[in-house]
This record gives C-alpha cells, sequence and structure tokens, in this order.
C-alpha cells in the first residue's frame, strides 16, 4: 500500500480518485483486489466490464458456455462475431482492451465441489452471476465455508434481486435462509423460459459491482442480511431482512 500510483493510473482513475470516498489509497485497495465471477451471461458481463473499468487487479471469471446469438441483447462484451466462441476468450479479450493491466485469469469449467475449493482459495470477493439454484447453492456453501464476501444476483422478465453475504460475520445468514433447495426451480432463473430485458440485466449486474466495490473500499451501506427486490416495469424497490434459520 505504500507504492505510489503512476501517472498514468491516475490520469485513468481521476474521476473516482477525487472522490473523498476513495481517494488515492482506495484506489491502490481496487488495483490490490481479487474477485471471482462466476457466469459470464447477463449478470458476469456488466461485472466484468466495470470492476475492470474501476482498476481491480485480478479478476477470474468461470464460464463452461460459448456465445450464443440470443445471448447479445443482454450480454455487453459480445457481439456477432464472438458466436459460436467460448465466452471466457471472448470477454477477456474484450476486458484487456479496456484495461490492459487488469489480470485476467479464465476457467473454462462448470464449477463442481472438486474444482471450486482450489479456485475460490484465491479470491477476495466472489460475485454470483449465474443461472440455476443447483451452482447458486454451491457457491453459497463455499463461500460460507471459506468465509467470503458474496455478491448474489437473480433476474427475469423486469424484476431484480440482490443479496450481500459476509461471511466473515458468523450472524450472516445465507442463501438458505430464504430458498429451500428442494422447493425451488430453475425455471425462475433461466431466461430461456421466462424470458428478460437486456436492460434488467445491465442494472442489476452494474449494480453488484458496485456492491464489490464498497466493499472493497468499506464504504456506504450494504445489503448484508437483506435482498434488494427491484420491479423495474413499475419502479418499485424494496428491501427485505433474512432471518438466519438454525442449523443453516
Amino acid at each position: 500500500m505504500n507504492s505510489k500510483l503512476s501517472k498514468s493510473q491516475i490520469k485513468r482513475f481521476s474521476r473516482q480518485i477525487i472522490l473523498k470516498n476513495i481517494g488515492a489509497t482506495g484506489q491502490k485497495k481496487i488495483i490490490q483486489s481479487k474477485v471471482l465471477i462466476i457466469g459470464m451471461g447477463g449478470l458476469g458481463c456488466p461485472v466484468a466490464e466495470f470492476l475492470t473499468r474501476a482498476g481491480v487487479g485480478t479478476l477470474g471469471i468461470i464460464d463452461n458456455d460459448k456465445v450464443d446469438l440470443s445471448n447479445i441483447h443482454r450480454q455487453g462484451l459480445y457481439d456477432i462475431s464472438d458466436v459460436k466462441i467460448s465466452k471466457v476468450s471472448c470477454a477477456k479479450k474484450k476486458l484487456k482492451k479496456i484495461h490492459s493491466k487488469t489480470n485476467v485469469v479464465c476457467y473454462k469449467i462448470r464449477i463442481n465441489e472438486d474444482n471450486f475449493s482450489k479456485i475460490i482459495k484465491n479470491y477476495d470477493y466472489v460475485v454470483d452471476g449465474s443461472d440455476n439454484f443447483k451452482t447458486k447453492f454451491l457457491i453459497n456453501d463455499f463461500c460460507k465455508k471459506f468465509k467470503k464476501f458474496l455478491v448474489t444476483g437473480a433476474i427475469s422478465k423486469f424484476d431484480g434481486h440482490i443479496f450481500t453475504f459476509d461471511f466473515k460475520d458468523k450472524k450472516t445468514p445465507c442463501i438458505r435462509s430464504f430458498f429451500q433447495e428442494n422447493k425451488v426451480s430453475d425455471d425462475i432463473l433461466n431466461c430461456e423460459y421466462e424470458g428478460v430485458i437486456g436492460t434488467v440485466a445491465g442494472i442489476i449486474g452494474t449494480m453488484q459491482a458496485n456492491e464489490v466495490l464498497k466493499k472493497i473500499l468499506n464504504i456506504g451501506k450494504n445489503l448484508n442480511g437483506y435482498m434488494l427486490i427491484l420491479d423495474l416495469l413499475n419502479l418499485d424497490f424494496r428491501k427485505v431482512k433474512l432471518n438466519k434459520l438454525k442449523n443453516v
């Protein structure tokens, strides 16, 4: 933290550094941070883009899918030339053009209990941009085990949900306090079934990135223990408190 920002860094991040809540010290925290994003779809794309633009030092991106034509309306790191190409490969190429100093680490895999435990140890903050509950529960459980800060997002139609969990605090509830694993359907998270307007993905993903940056900087209020629900069709926003369940 003693190293000075270069002239290029000061110029690039000048609009952030000038903020009294950030400054040069805060910018150095961002540069030294390591963030892992699971899912490079409608949520993961804006998260990765804005964390890269903010200057995050290391960004891990996980996805085993290829770009499909139907992705482009809401997944802003891809264009028509990327169709049928690995999402993480395309994303890394675009992100390096935005900020070449960000170390983008690609994981072209579907996470499971064996590979995720090896990956998550290398990161301080985790962003869940997945579209199925099996993956969300897995991410939740491993972040809880390794005491990581987790930002979870979900989108459908005109609606979005954001949760944050700071698992260094033993009193923090988890996603299992809200969803029961045997009583949820992936249909409510899958855009193929429910549909979604692209702007909702951009808004929720950008807010997830904002929650990560606030945590890195230790500023403002967070959603720890709450869920933020956004109805972007009717502009109805509300916070719901999550109560920690016993044995969860």
